[in-house]
């Protein structure tokens, strides 16, 4: 069996992100982080927590964690139009034309 702990451990050396740094964004002690290292078992959601402060993919190493990680990507890409990038993006584009219509149009009215 894969020993969790150490891979990530090494992840994370590998970044070169700092152990206090990744305890903070985790909620964690640095202690809690050290022992978690030594874990043969850490569990697939705090393995995809970490991956995603250190921006790692932890997929390659962690067999386990690719069904999983498959699971989460089918289940965003579900999204209401109203998360996605595209649709804000169009958005702001609609509401800025609006508001360069108006600003022309208030243009031509005279002042009293």
């Amino acid at each position: 069996m894969q020993h969790r702990g150490e891979i990530i451990k090494e992840a994370v050396y590998k970044s070169g992100f700092s152990i206090t740094e990744l305890a903070k964004r985790l909620g964690k002690s640095r202690r809690w982080v050290y022992l978690m290292f030594e874990n043969n078992s850490v569990s697939l959601d705090v393995i995809l927590q970490i991956g995603k402060i250190i921006h790692h993919n932890f997929t390659k190493e962690i067999k386990d964690l690719y069904p999983l990680k498959k699971a989460l990507i089918d289940s965003s890409s579900q999204q209401s139009d109203e998360t996605s990038n595209e649709y804000w993006k169009n958005k702001y584009l609609r509401l800025l034309e609006e508001y360069n219509t108006l600003l022309k149009e208030n243009k031509n009215i005279p002042e009293n």
